[in-house]
């Protein structure tokens, strides 16, 4: 017996749709993490891209357990000396909530340039309406 390797003509990706209102933040994107990589799937395959598409609405009222509002901090450095700049998750949610799931999602990924492919499948929205209608993406219910 030969052990089953899938193809890219194997794959077939669907589109799911998940409201991110009053999820926490973290098991939210473990669990899209999941989805995109396709390790749901029976015939996953670690080198393999066979996720699916995952668009989260909602974005902005997601919630965080614990004092993470004001103690969880994102980086990030031009490369010029003193040029460190930290934003808290109370402002990157008041600015830009889509990247706080973003960020989630792409740090539980695979640091490649397989995981840069999954994420490309992530789409994040503000608010309750999204533009991915023409791909009639199912709702998702999450487990937790």
């Amino acid at each position: 017996m030969k052990t089953f390797t899938p193809t890219p003509k194997d794959i077939d990706r669907q589109w799911f749709v998940v409201d991110a209102e009053n999820q926490v933040l973290g098991r939210l994107a473990s669990q899209i993490a999941n989805r995109l990589r396709g390790k749901y799937k029976p015939e996953f395959s670690p080198h393999m891209d066979n996720g699916d598409f995952i668009v989260v609405i909602n974005c902005e009222k997601i919630r965080v357990t614990g004092k993470k509002l004001e103690d969880k901090k994102y980086y990030r450095h031009s490369g010029w000396v003193g040029s460190l700049k930290t934003t808290t998750l109370a402002d990157m949610l008041a600015t830009h909530p889509d990247r706080a799931i973003t960020l989630a999602v792409r740090g539980m990924l695979p640091k490649n340039r397989l995981g840069r492919a999954m994420l490309k499948k992530l789409k994040v929205c503000v608010g309750p309406e999204h533009p991915y209608k023409a791909q009639k993406p199912q709702p998702l219910t999450l487990p937790y």
